[in-house]
């Protein structure tokens, strides 16, 4: 990575962690940077295994209403992938209406909370096929289910757009649903932890070429284990893990297009500050 690109990379980082948190004063927070590996990334039209290190950072926090969570991710592929270079930022956001109204009668059976979640996906990819500037807003009810750590299930309404290579102007799709499953739960009273999230993304019509898209099934599940307490560095400071994602009709792509369904192990270090 340049010091161009690392500066720019920084540079969004810390905007974003500004807008984040700026607005409330926060009860708590976690920030951390990460690295991911992997060898058998898939890209759409493209059928060869593609090697991408990953570059992220990852904060969430809680304050007096609600919820932020912020990921920005810088991904470099290797040769097969054009050495593409992409960034990709998530930022949501989910107010606790049992904290804004006082009320308990928003914790009934297995749900201790409901919220409403808004947000943004934002990205940017160098490749010369595509060159995908995605940009997508958010919005829906959110269910946060009583486990140990946690695991929110919501319901959202996507406005995508995306301008690529061979698009004059920006094209906005369909509005379309996403169910979103986020979990984080300990093993037990282990040093381990099953972490991670599920997305169905319903077809969003048609795309900017004219051509169909389908629903989308995309799971990423990590188990991570908390070397810094064997390191003596304390709890939650230094993980690492075995991470796997499952992504079938990537962005919407029908399953017989080229490289659409993915199916990739990575190895996960992360270190918290």
């Amino acid at each position: 990575m340049s010091l161009k690109t690392a500066g720019v990379f920084a540079g969004i980082a810390a905007t974003a962690l500004n807008c984040a948190t700026a607005a409330h004063a926060l009860e708590w927070s976690d920030t951390s940077l990460n690295y991911r590996w992997g060898s058998q990334f898939r890209e759409p039209y493209n059928d060869k295994k593609i090697e991408k290190n990953i570059i992220g950072i990852t904060h969430v926090d809680g304050y007096k209403y609600g919820t932020n969570f912020l990921a920005i991710d810088l991904l470099n592929s290797n040769s097969v992938d054009s050495n593409a270079m992409e960034a990709y930022v998530v930022y949501r956001n989910t107010v606790d209406l049992g904290k804004v109204t006082g009320s308990k009668s928003f914790a009934f059976g297995p749900v201790r909370g409901v919220g409403i979640t808004g947000g943004f996906d934002w990205n940017t990819k160098n490749d010369p096929g595509y060159a995908s500037k995605k940009r997508m807003l958010v919005l829906g009810p959110t269910l946060k289910m009583d486990v140990p750590g946690f695991l929110d299930i919501s319901l959202l309404l996507l406005n995508e757009s995306n301008k690529p290579v061979g698009v004059d102007n920006r094209y906005t799709y369909r509005t379309h649903p996403m169910i979103n499953v986020a979990w984080g739960i300990p093993v037990g009273d282990t040093n381990f932890s099953f972490e991670g999230y599920a997305l169905y993304i319903a077809a969003k019509g048609t795309n900017e070429f004219g051509g169909p898209t389908s629903p989308e099934t995309h799971v990423d599940a990590t188990l991570m284990y908390d070397a810094g307490m064997a390191m003596g560095m304390g709890k939650n400071v230094f993980r690492v893990g075995l991470e796997y994602e499952y992504w079938r009709n990537k962005f919407g792509n029908p399953h017989s297009v080229t490289g659409s369904l993915a199916k990739t192990p990575m190895v996960r270090a992360e270190y918290h500050f």
